[in-house]
């Protein structure tokens, strides 16, 4: 453990996530390093995090930041890009104590088996957050909706000390922050909420308040929660039998210009999470026997754009 006193908490990325629940750890006070590079590590060194939210303004300065994370800490929330993630792992492994935890608050459904090939399996952690947010600039997040949670739990579900402290820790910053009963399940709740967003979203370039009223569309989205609730229940987890009526519910209480952060990306002509949602329910439906038509058919038409953002193919 990184102290006996003092709980201490690296921030991986300082994105819409990291930088927002980063910014409000460190407004609580709590004793919060970010692990950024190039123009973020800039901003953040030289003007701290200001959010701009729904729930009011607020900014940090100063902030720790650094690219060579060397002294061990208690807990590493991962809030960058799911296909970083193996690259962040790596340059982590300094700081990653024998009793460290290490929490994944990616998108995709994957992460903690990408963090257990680079890093002891008994750090890693699973985990989700909920949150409606971007970079403005670097060092300027906008919240824009939803109310922020973070989720996470030990993979075998036991409730340890070390996950106890990180739950406090969070919660005394302002942070709405929970132990799962079942990581697992958490975990696919949230998979099946982001990946149909994401691929309706990103196929149709609207935002959600246009295709959640088109009955195309709405039923393109119940379609993919169907299929996702099929895969998580042949990989043994299973959601509630009224899944597609909570999610869409879910859908329709956003705002009306809310998109995805991978369909920021593709919109934008980045890099994006493609692999990490639409594509893991592809290579995870083979491996388990499970028809995914409405995801496979959305994976394969963005999979050109995704190869041209990477510099994979040319134009």
């Amino acid at each position: 453990m990184a102290s006996q006193d003092r709980f201490t908490i690296a921030v991986v990325g300082a994105g819409g996530v990291g930088g927002y629940f980063g910014a409000k750890l460190v407004a609580g006070g709590a004793d919060t390093t970010f692990v950024v590079r190039g123009r973020t590590l800039e901003a953040l060194r030289a003007q701290g995090i200001r959010v701009l939210s729904i729930n009011g303004d607020f900014a940090v300065e100063p902030v720790k930041a650094t690219d060579h994370p060397s002294a061990p800490v208690d807990a590493v929330l991962m809030t960058v890009k799911a296909w970083q993630l193996r690259e962040a792992a790596e340059q982590i492994k300094p700081i990653v104590g024998e009793d460290t935890l290490v929490v994944p608050l990616e998108n995709g459904i994957d992460a903690p088996e990408q963090l257990a090939s680079v890093l002891d399996e008994r750090n890693v952690a699973g985990g989700l957050c909920a949150i409606v947010s971007f970079v403005l600039e670097p060092g300027v997040i906008r919240h824009a909706g939803a109310q922020p949670f973070i989720t996470f739990g030990e993979l075998d579900n036991r409730v340890t000390p070390r996950a106890e402290r990180l739950r406090d820790a969070l919660r005394a910053a302002g942070i709405t922050a929970d132990i799962a009963d079942d990581i697992h399940k958490s975990m696919w709740s949230k998979f099946v909420f982001i990946a149909p967003m994401s691929g309706v979203g990103a196929v149709t370039r609207v935002p959600v308040g246009v295709w959640r009223t088109m009955p195309e569309t709405r039923r393109m989205a119940e379609v993919m929660i169907r299929e996702v609730a099929a895969l998580a229940s042949a990989r043994g987890v299973h959601l509630d039998g009224d899944i597609v009526a909570k999610v869409m519910q879910r859908y329709d209480g956003l705002p009306e210009d809310a998109t995805s952060s991978l369909q920021r990306d593709v919109m934008s002509g980045r890099p994006s999470e493609l692999d990490a949602q639409l594509g893991a329910a592809v290579r995870l439906g083979r491996q388990s026997g499970v028809a995914l038509p409405m995801l496979e058919t959305a994976f394969e038409s963005l999979l050109p754009q995704e190869q041209v953002a990477r510099g994979a193919v040319r134009p």
